[in-house]
């Protein structure tokens, strides 16, 4: 995978370097079959009228044969080539042809092929300087291999980096579309749902404005939606619904936005009412109706939840009937929900009661914020509270210490009194004979 920028290091002169590769091509090719091959004679010729880019150009077309060399061979024939590719002022000719090469399959050794495509573009593109954009199309020939592997674990620690990269490069909206989406399909082939569902999600985001409706919009805001819908651990949807893209299907897809609006905010009721309107439709588009009627049952538990009041505890009829399920199977769900970390809390069988220490709300509006303010106000009463009663302790210990302190010299005053009057009482000749 990309890495420090590495240099390689190749003996030989270009005319006598082309030469080795243009034999061994025209070899490999005679192996397999092909016997007109003879790309050394047009190399040799083309030399001779200083074409060297057509020189690699013919390497280049007739490198596809290496995928079909011995295992042992690949790495240092593919390695010659690029090596020759970057003499050429023209480099961004020739590297995609060898990217696409690579991202085909190395015949000659199904197992360990896809770890050695990605050894020679992880050298390609290491040995390209940070601000070259050929860069970013060997990355994606990169993640082509990835896909073809599902060896997403190769390209997590690179994650972090496409931003600057992007940057670095200084690629349009579309290239760095394309990036997020090829990260996207390489995560969902390997099925890592929530990175698959990330990248597809800063794809959208790079639509502008002026197109949120375009054809390429509206698949891909779909796409994203129905994955939001049908993961079992995805359950807030407020990041579709600020994307102006699925803003956008309120017109070109009305049910889909309206199922989104259940799930956002309303509850088992409401997408029952749903399924009665839309009678079939959620079977026709293909979403599992299952997987959707739990989800809902535990959005609308979360929603209770929120909605608890001051008591923070629900009753086992109360969740029951919210769910509509029946009272036996409460807990179960309570339990549910807690570990799809919507709500804390704990269960009182004794009392038949859910006692909640911590709710999630699904939508932040105007309810919520009074809530939060009229909680913030009470925490500020308290806190008042503590800090009076601070005060009033801190102001009782100063006291104290002062009173301790008036008495310690009183005390010395009396000693000091005591101690003069013994003096002066005493006769002068004796105080005269003790100085003798």
């Amino acid at each position: 995978m990309p890495g420090p920028t590495t240099t390689l290091l190749i003996e030989g002169s270009f005319e006598e370097l082309t030469d080795e590769l243009a034999q061994y091509i025209d070899n490999l090719k005679k192996s397999q079959g092909d016997e007109a091959s003879n790309i050394q004679e047009e190399c040799v010729q083309l030399f001779t009228e200083n074409k060297k880019d057509e020189v690699l150009k013919r390497l280049v077309m007739g490198s596809q044969v290496l995928n079909q060399a011995p295992e042992r061979e690949v790495t240092a024939a593919y390695n010659l080539l690029i090596h020759l590719v970057r003499q050429s002022p023209n480099v961004g000719m020739f590297l995609p042809k060898i990217c696409g090469h690579l991202s085909a399959p190395i015949t000659s050794s199904p197992a360990n092929g896809g770890g050695i495509a990605l050894s020679i573009l992880s050298t390609v593109f290491n040995t390209l300087p940070p601000q070259n954009d050929m860069r970013f199309h060997i990355l994606l020939a990169i993640l082509r291999v990835i896909r073809m592997t599902s060896n997403f674990d190769s390209l997590r620690p690179q994650l972090k980096q496409l931003d600057q990269w992007l940057e670095t490069w200084e690629m349009d909206e579309e290239d760095s579309r394309k990036l997020y989406l090829a990260v996207s399909d390489v995560a969902k082939e390997a099925s890592e749902d929530e990175q698959a569902y990330i990248y597809l999600l800063r794809a959208l985001r790079t639509f502008p404005t002026e197109e949120v409706s375009a054809p390429e919009a509206r698949e891909l805001s779909l796409r994203a939606l129905k994955a939001a819908l049908t993961s079992t651990d995805h359950f807030d949807f407020q990041d579709l619904t600020d994307l102006g893209s699925i803003q956008a299907l309120r017109d070109s897809d009305p049910v889909y936005f309206q199922l989104l609006e259940v799930f956002n905010s309303d509850g088992l009721e409401e997408f029952n009412d749903f399924k009665d309107e839309h009678d079939g439709w959620v079977e026709e588009s293909g979403l599992d109706g299952a997987a959707l009627n739990r989800k809902m049952r535990l959005l609308t538990l979360a929603s209770e939840a929120a909605q608890a009041g001051q008591s923070r505890s629900l009753g086992y009829d109360r969740i029951s009937k919210a769910l509509q399920i029946p009272a036996e199977d409460v807990e179960m769900w309570v339990i549910d929900v807690i570990r799809a970390g919507l709500v804390e809390g704990k269960l009182s069988q004794q009392n038949q009661t859910f006692l909640i220490h911590r709710s999630t709300y699904r939508v932040f509006g105007e309810n919520q914020w009074r809530e939060v303010a009229s909680r913030l106000d009470m925490w500020r009463n308290s806190l008042v509270g503590v800090l009076q009663v601070v005060q009033q302790e801190k102001a009782r210990f100063l006291q104290e210490k002062e009173e301790e302190a008036n008495k310690a010299d009183q005390k010395m005053e009396q000693l000091r009194g005591r101690g003069g009057g013994d003096r002066k009482s005493k006769p002068r000749a004796m105080i005269d004979d003790d100085m003798d």
